[in-house]
């Protein structure tokens, strides 16, 4: 019987990790559902209200997220990387953490400036905006937030084929950690 640890992540920074990365995925599918259906019907109303509301649950579970992380420095990956490898590991890490906070700050902001509040889906209500409405730069927001989302795509893509790339090919413990 292996009585050796298994170097992993805290439960917490699992924890945020797979609940994070469930959000992201729902904001997408949420965002990207939203022309499957006939305005008429208020589906798409809902779906992007549910959008704006995923992208919150993501920023509000990003900042505890960050503070484990930098609280207890991830487990080593084994065999160690390349020194080169490890700052395109550490650039692409902080790239999505940057990416985490943003969007959703981004996402807000072009709510509350273009329409004045965030409405709660099926209810009447709704967050006010503290800045007032102002629909141009909500507009312009709008176009830095789906470019943002866009680009966002691409380094989740990188993350992800990192990670099948460390589990298949190099057959390290990169993936072992995280569960």
């Amino acid at each position: 019987m292996n009585t050796t640890p298994i170097n992993r992540y805290s439960a917490k920074a699992r924890h945020f990790h797979w609940t994070v990365a469930a959000l992201v995925v729902l904001a997408y599918a949420l965002i990207l559902s939203t022309d499957l259906f006939p305005r008429d019907t208020g589906i798409p109303d809902f779906l992007l209200q549910s959008h704006f509301w995923a992208g919150i649950g993501v920023l509000l579970l990003a900042f505890p997220r960050l503070i484990e992380r930098l609280r207890k420095s991830p487990p080593p990956v084994s065999p160690p990387l390349h020194p080169k490898l490890e700052l395109l590991s550490r650039l692409t890490h902080w790239a999505l953490y940057a990416f985490l906070f943003a969007q959703p700050l981004l996402g807000i902001s072009t709510v509350w400036l273009s329409n004045g509040a965030i409405p709660i889906p099926g209810t009447s209500l709704a967050v006010p905006s503290p800045f007032g409405v102002l629909p141009h730069v909500g507009h312009s927001l709008e176009s830095i937030h789906k470019t943002l989302g866009t680009v966002f795509y691409y380094v989740i893509g990188l993350h992800i084929a990192a990670v099948v790339w460390h589990q298949f090919v190099r057959k390290d413990n990169l993936l072992k950690r995280m569960w």
